[in-house]
């Protein structure tokens, strides 16, 4: 799996959970996502550890979860298919976003919306 980091700041504009699961596209729709948060930031953090329990939730709860305006700290987003890890997605310190894929469109994509990204 190979992987890219990049700020999540550009300028004014945080890139939250939300917007990653959207660039995502095709790709992240069928996945099962698993959730974890080091720092629990607001009362949906909790609501989207408890749905990822067990077998996960599908990406469109998750993305019903975060809404545009949830700055995270310190989180972490694995998404699953067929029980094969697809894709993992990093928040650290609410400044830095890893991504990591195992589908290198996935993260040209990513490098394309996002220049200031570097190989990890």
């Amino acid at each position: 799996m190979k992987g890219i980091t990049f700020p999540a700041w550009h300028g004014k504009h945080y890139v939250t959970l939300a917007e990653l699961l959207v660039r995502l596209g095709s790709f992240g729709l069928d996945l099962k996502w698993r959730v974890q948060f080091d720092d629990f930031v607001d009362p949906r953090c909790v609501e989207m550890e408890r749905r990822s329990a067990d077998v996960g939730m599908d990406t469109l709860t998750l993305l019903s979860l975060t809404t545009p305006f949830l700055q995270l700290i310190d989180a972490e987003a694995r998404g699953s298919a067929e029980g094969r890890l697809m894709v993992v997605l990093t928040e650290v310190d609410s400044s830095l976003w890893d991504v990591r894929a195992v589908d290198e469109r996935v993260l040209s994509e990513l490098r394309r919306h996002y220049p200031g990204a570097t190989d990890l």
